[in-house]
């Protein structure tokens, strides 16, 4: 227990059940003498217990642990302000699949004592970094564990882009837009596109063209520590978007270049020593049992 001296909460906003949790997670760290630091936009929820409060982002600096409380969407945002302090996260499942925040509500303090006991594994999940740039000058950039997704936006009406991995050139396409994903994603958005699953120790990365207009298209899966980089067609009406894991959008014009490569900081992402990634694709996506079972 000692490794874990000052604990971080993060929560998401607007849900019930969220705050059953952290009122149950509360108490129980502090019966344990350990310090517990709230991230400030939740403050309030807990605002009875009289903790400290903190920015998400200097919780990495100042925590030993974050205990991230909500769904998938809730980890990724945490995920990219702590991945560059490499404060290990642990997930509490309070939203839907689930992927990320594997422990759930009723194993909350069970799974919680486990890892304070160091009875725990440590993976190490990498984020993808987009940079957009216009003529040559930044215009926006963004980080994602799940995936960048390049998209027409609030038009339905096809982009034309062209993709270039490593700086050789690899194909000129008209569709709804790309997908680039990590393993991570790689259950996500990815996912739904038909891009493959790839387990999260996999150094790799896939492309999944989003309703191409030509029967040949498929996903790609390429090396993680290529560079990519997509091209907007000039001859392009619309302004294209580009997404990172839904939560960070810029918008893009005709000739703006995206490029796209591997974040240098890791995620290091704990799971109770219960955690089978399997498993979870058995039980969030329907996979089939054992016969008897």
């Amino acid at each position: 227990m000692d490794q874990f001296k000052n604990i971080g909460l993060v929560g998401r906003l607007n849900s019930s059940s969220v705050v059953v949790s952290l009122k149950l997670i509360i108490p129980f760290l502090q019966e344990r003498g350990l310090n517990v630091i709230v991230d400030r936009a939740i403050g309030e929820l807990v605002s009875e217990y009289g903790l400290q409060e903190s920015a998400l982002r200097l919780m990495g600096e100042s925590c030993d642990m974050v205990i991230v409380v909500g769904g998938d969407g809730t980890l990724l945002g945490a995920a990219r302000e702590l991945a560059p302090y490499k404060v290990p996260v642990l997930g509490v499942n309070r939203g839907n699949l689930g992927f990320l925040t594997d422990i759930t509500p009723d194993q909350v303090c069970e799974k919680i004592t486990e890892v304070l006991e160091g009875r725990y594994t440590i993976e190490n999940r990498f984020l993808i970094d987009a940079f957009v740039r216009r003529k040559g000058l930044p215009v926006g950039e963004g980080s994602a564990l799940n995936e960048v997704i390049l998209h027409p936006g609030k038009t339905a009406r096809l982009i034309r882009f062209d993709l270039y991995i490593e700086g050789e050139y690899v194909y000129n396409q008209r569709s709804d837009g790309l997908i680039v994903a990590t393993p991570t994603g790689s259950t996500a958005y990815s996912l739904s596109g038909g891009g493959p699953i790839m387990h999260p120790r996999l150094d790799a990365i896939v492309l999944v063209p989003m309703f191409p207009h030509t029967l040949s298209s498929r996903p790609i899966v390429v090396d993680g520590n290529v560079e990519l980089k997509i091209v907007v067609d000039e001859r392009n009406e619309t302004f294209p978007n580009v997404s990172c894991d839904g939560q960070t959008n810029i918008v893009c014009a005709p000739g703006d270049v995206i490029t796209i490569r591997k974040k240098p900081q890791k995620l290091r992402l704990i799971h109770p020593l219960s955690y089978n990634f399997y498993e979870t694709c058995r039980s969030k996506l329907g996979w089939g049992a054992k016969l008897g079972e």
